[in-house]
């Protein structure tokens, strides 16, 4: 593991969403795609996305991701340990790949390998 990278959030309304964390933050995307929005804070990475946004699922409407170097071999480790597939493998464009797995309690651990994402 690498340490935190991303913080990504389902929002049901991204433009709304992109501009209260403009504001909140007091910082412009370094992506804006109308599938997905990210802002560089700090050199960690706050994602909105407005896909599968599901109020009505507790604890689903957010995930933190863990840096790898390894996804697939990160990924399958703990699904080793006990933990449960949520979202396999994928890749969300460039050399970027996430996944989503369930600890023994249900909570999301995410992966993503982002060699184009710099920590400052």
């Amino acid at each position: 593991m690498l340490g935190l990278r991303t913080y990504i959030l389902k929002v049901s309304d991204l433009e709304r969403a992109k501009d209260w964390y403009s504001k909140a933050f007091n910082s412009s995307p370094y992506f804006d795609q109308p599938f997905y929005v990210g802002f560089n804070i700090g050199g960690y990475e706050l994602g909105l996305d407005p896909n599968g946004y599901d109020m009505s699922v507790k604890g689903q409407n957010g995930c933190v991701y863990w840096g790898v170097d390894n996804i697939q071999q990160e990924y399958e480790r703990l699904i080793e340990l006990g933990a449960t597939a949520h979202e396999d493998p994928q890749n969300v464009g460039g050399e970027i790949q996430v996944a989503v797995v369930l600890d023994p309690w249900e909570n999301q651990i995410g992966l993503i390998f982002n060699p184009e994402f710099k920590i400052e």
